[in-house]
C-alpha cells in the first residue's frame, strides 16, 4: 500500500556515493524503468502488488553527501490483482482521492562504490504520505558502470503505527507493516561541479 511511496528514489544514491573526485551526480528515474511492489503478509496468504511512478529526479554531492530532489508516487495506481482488495486499499487506507500523491524528498546519502562498480548506500529523507511526514532511511544496492546505473532497494513502513487503517477483516488479519521492493535502471549526469545548499534536519 504504502509502497508506492518511495518508491522509488532509491535508484539515485548509488550516483552520490560513486567516486573519489568530489561531484554532483543527478538521476531522472524513468517511470517505463522502475518497479515498485509492495508485499503485505496475512493469515492465509502474502498480498503483492506494485504502484506506478510519476516522477522522481535525486541530486546529490558526492562530497559532502547532501541530497536533494523529489520521488512521486501514484497512491491511487495501487494494484494487487483484487479488484475488492486494490479499492479498500486505496479509499479506506491511502484514502488516495484526498492524498493522490506518495512522495519522498532526499535530504542525505552516503556508501560504498566499489572499483567493479558495485555499491552499497543509504539514502535519508522525508516520506510524505496520507498528509503526514515520517523521516525514513532506504538501503539500496546495484551496479554503476560508465554512468549506467541499475539499482534494488529495499524497506519497510509500518502503516498502522504511522496512524493509517488496519485493512484486517475479522480473522483475515494482515501485518502491520508493508515491505516495499524498488527496482530501477538509469544514467547519472554529472552537469557541474557545485555544492548543494545544506539543508535542515
Amino acid at each position: 500500500m504504502l509502497s508506492a511511496v518511495v518508491v522509488f528514489a532509491v535508484v539515485s544514491r548509488a550516483a552520490f556515493a560513486s567516486s573519489s573526485a568530489a561531484r554532483v551526480g543527478v538521476i531522472k528515474l524513468d517511470p517505463s524503468k522502475t518497479l515498485v511492489e509492495f508485499r503485505l503478509g496475512g493469515s492465509l496468504h502474502t498480498t503483492h502488488g506494485k504502484f506506478l511512478l510519476r516522477t522522481g529526479i535525486i541530486k546529490a554531492d558526492s562530497a559532502s553527501g547532501k541530497a536533494e530532489g523529489t520521488i512521486v508516487v501514484d497512491a491511487a495506481s495501487g494494484d494487487s490483482g483484487d479488484s475488492l482488495r486494490d479499492n479498500r486499499m486505496k479509499n479506506s487506507v491511502l484514502e488516495a482521492e484526498k492524498f493522490p500523491e506518495i512522495t519522498f524528498i532526499a535530504r542525505h546519502i552516503e556508501g560504498h562504490l566499489d572499483r567493479g562498480g558495485g555499491f552499497q548506500a543509504k539514502l535519508e529523507g522525508v516520506l510524505k504520505l496520507h498528509g503526514a511526514e515520517h523521516e525514513i532511511v532506504i538501503d539500496a544496492h546495484g551496479t554503476l558502470i560508465d554512468d549506467n546505473l541499475v539499482a534494488t532497494a529495499h524497506f519497510s513502513i509500518p502503516y498502522v503505527q504511522w496512524g493509517l487503517k488496519d485493512p484486517s477483516l475479522l480473522f483475515l488479519t494482515v501485518a502491520k507493516q508493508v515491505d516495499i521492493d524498488i527496482a530501477t535502471t538509469g544514467r547519472v549526469t554529472w552537469p557541474a561541479i557545485e555544492s548543494i545548499p545544506s539543508h535542515r534536519r
